[in-house]
């Protein structure tokens, strides 16, 4: 009808017969959809019989997952399938589609007669978060009100909201380029790709953009691109700030597995705090559809001789470990093809040990490490690439594993045991396992990844295998990271570390991450559960790479002779000093900090530099009052880069507030070396770190080599 060319809010209807309620959800909040008794409730309150009929959706804030039973196993495939398309045309729609088809025009048109009152014009603005004052509304309402009725219908509302959208730094950039009768020629767009986003650009090049982009018809048969083809070619996943090279695999995954940043979670099975809340199967497969390819499974004994996994001596619920075990299973390789390593903490007696290990033999299968790969004993880790769609253990280990390999070959030699020799060998393995409280059978999975306490770097160099790793606690490892920082580099170039959160974030708190990437250290785990600054840095870290969860890290890392040293920087590869030129235009679309009507953002961007210390800066742009819709800024910020490889630049959002804490309202993150210069629309995420669709920062970026 007459809102066609307007946005409406997709929604989800969901009727509740029992109480005759209709809740909405927005497609944009549903993260999956899953078909079956995929869920805990659905598993503890249902039968195996309604198994087909049954599908969950599942969100992306920290809401719970709505378990649904359908009629008949069609219906329920059918709710599934359709909603799946839904999705999948929304996540397809760009930018600038999507501005034009979900306006809430329709929100302010209280009395649904397709028209707008100058009243419900100002509603509509407040809705979209923008406040002007009553002389500038009445103004726009006059110029778009051509019939002069008091009221805004059909196209005189298009003209409204195109007068709203107008962007004014777009046309002074088309203006400069668009040199062909008022339109840009594909020689004008390569003078423009190649000047302004210093990209390498053909007439070949040109065509293309001019084929996917260009909305008129009649321009594009003429080979060249309106203002409305150039914004549309600006909102272009290939022409956002992220380099798209760096989104699919594009580092050597053939280099050993501790050459690498991991991405890692700490306590992954808890939802909440670490003291009293909820511990659950979904809190694994989050992790893992981010692309985590560490995951901690705290294990003690369980009823009915089955082990549980929760924070002991809490009020943390329990899962059971083998239900663990097959959500980690079954979702570990939806996101990465990489391997992940299962980090246990392992409080059970011997006997539900051997449980555990017969559950991750039986569920994982082949799929688990159980053997060192390749022929003989092993002198170096195998590669990410090696190990791909594989499970490593990681734990306690009964003795080394060249002890393992001596035994077996010395078994193969001597095969005439007598049962005399046999039933000593079971009874010293039954003393052993007594004393050291460790099951053989889970001892034996554990193959690159054995537990081990540290006594000092010295001593590690000497006396430790290179699959013997130690577990840090961040006080422990940050000192480290700050005293002791290439030999810790050094010690990460051997082996593997792995750090965790102080036991005394019991609220599931977080600690920056870079000092201990930029020691060198693979496996920093963080609270997935928990939405702050930390994590987003840590999104950021891992975005690229094709989010396998496994990144590079730069050779002067990977050099047994390395003299790199974040903290001093004394001179070497790692020094490419570099000029960093940010313009912050204008942003536009972003979301309120809470829906009040009232409530407008006032907006601020700072612009953060993450990596060695001498990196570290923040600068801030002012703020602009009553305006989340369309901000302009035009402010210029420098920074000096000094070790690129480590860095990583932040955009965040902030609701300016005079009398207290700024709060929230978006951010992205993404490492220096993945950036695109020139004119860039920068993507922004919610704190949960999920893609805010109409939103987004417009900036101009400009790296250059300093002198």
């Amino acid at each position: 009808g007459g809102w066609s060319r307007m946005f409406y809010s997709q929604k989800l209807l969901i009727s509740k017969h029992s109480h005759l309620l209709l809740c909405s959800v927005s497609l944009d909040d549903v993260s999956a959809l899953r078909l079956g008794r995929q869920s805990e409730g659905l598993r503890k309150y249902t039968e195996e019989h309604v198994e087909g009929r049954c599908f969950s959706i599942m969100f992306k804030n920290r809401r719970k997952n709505l378990d649904l039973i359908a009629s008949s196993e069609e219906e329920a495939k059918q709710w599934v399938n359709s909603l799946q398309k839904l999705m999948s045309n929304l996540s397809n729609l760009n930018s600038q589609e999507k501005a034009e088809q979900y306006p809430l025009c329709q929100k302010a048109d209280k009395n649904k007669d397709e028209k707008l009152s100058q009243s419900e014009v100002k509603n509509f603005m407040r809705l979209i978060n923008i406040e002007v004052d009553d002389d500038y509304a009445d103004m726009l309402f006059k110029k778009c009100d051509k019939s002069n009725s008091g009221f805004l219908a059909g196209e005189e509302i298009e003209h409204f909201y195109d007068l709203l959208t107008h962007r004014e730094e777009i046309d002074v950039i088309y203006g400069e380029y668009a040199k062909t009768t008022g339109y840009m020629s594909p020689e004008n767009l390569v003078e423009f790709l190649m000047k302004e986003q210093r990209e390498k650009a053909s007439l070949t090049d040109a065509h293309k953009i001019i084929e996917s982009c260009e909305p008129d018809d009649k321009v594009k048969e003429k080979k060249l691109l309106s203002k409305d083809g150039f914004l549309i070619y600006l909102h272009h996943p290939e022409a956002l700030i992220l380099n798209p090279d760096h989104k699919d695999v594009y580092q050597d995954m053939g280099q050993p597995l501790n050459h690498y940043f991991i991405s890692s979670s700490h306590n992954t099975y808890l939802m909440e705090d670490q003291l009293k809340g909820p511990s659950s199967t979904e809190a694994y497969i989050r992790a893992l559809l981010k692309g985590c390819r560490c995951v901690e499974l705290d294990c003690w004994d369980g009823s009915d001789d089955e082990p549980v996994i929760y924070h002991g001596y809490t009020l943390t619920s329990k899962i059971l470990f083998k239900d663990a075990i097959k959500a980690i299973k079954e979702y570990a390789f939806k996101t990465s093809d990489y391997p992940v390593i299962l980090s246990l903490e392992n409080h059970c007696s011997v006997k539900q040990q051997e449980v555990m290990a017969q559950h991750m033999s039986s569920i994982l299968g082949s799929a688990l490490v159980t053997t060192p790969l390749g022929d003989g004993m092993p002198t170096n880790f195998p590669s990410p690439e090696e190990l791909k769609g594989k499970f490593l253990i990681k734990g306690k280990r009964l003795n080394k594993l060249e002890t393992s390999f001596a035994a077996e070959a010395e078994a193969a030699e001597d095969t005439d045991v007598t049962e005399e020799e046999e039933s000593n060998d079971d009874e010293e393995d039954e003393q052993k396992k007594k004393k050291l409280k460790l099951a053989k059978e889970l001892s034996d999975m554990v193959i690159y990844c054995k537990s081990v306490h540290f006594h000092g770097f010295e001593d590690a160099r000497q006396n430790l295998s290179f699959y013997e790793m130690s577990s840090f606690k961040e006080k422990k490892a940050i000192a480290l990271a700050e005293e002791s920082a290439n030999a810790y580099i050094r010690h990460n170039i051997d082996k593997l570390s792995r750090i965790y959160p102080a036991g005394t974030r019991t609220d599931s708190s977080n600690y920056n991450p870079v000092p201990l990437w930029n020691a060198g250290c693979q496996i920093v785990a963080l609270n997935f559960q928990t939405n702050c600054t930390d994590m987003d840095v840590n999104q950021g870290r891992f975005l690229v790479n094709g989010k396998s969860g496994y990144v590079l890290k730069p050779a002067y890392m990977r050099d047994p002779t390395t003299e790199f040293d974040p903290i001093t920087l004394t001179r070497g590869d790692w020094l490419k000093h570099k000029t960093l030129h940010v313009m912050i235009i204008s942003a536009q679309q972003l979301p309120k900090v809470n829906n009040k009507k009232s409530s407008i953002v006032d907006p601020l961007i700072k612009v953060q530099i993450y990596g060695v210390p001498a990196d570290v800066a923040e600068k801030e742009t002012n703020p602009i009052e009553n305006n989340g819709f369309n901000p302009s800024w035009n402010e210029n910020f420098q920074f000096d880069v000094y070790v690129p490889d480590l860095a990583l630049l932040r955009f965040l959002i902030e609701d300016h507030d005079s009398t207290s804490d700024n709060e929230f309202v978006a951010q992205y993150t993404l490492p220096f070396n993945s950036l695109k210069m020139g004119y860039r629309h920068v993507p922004l995420f919610n704190k949960n770190g999920d893609r805010l669709p109409s939103a987004g920062l417009f900036i101009h970026i400009m790296l250059l080599d300093a002198e």
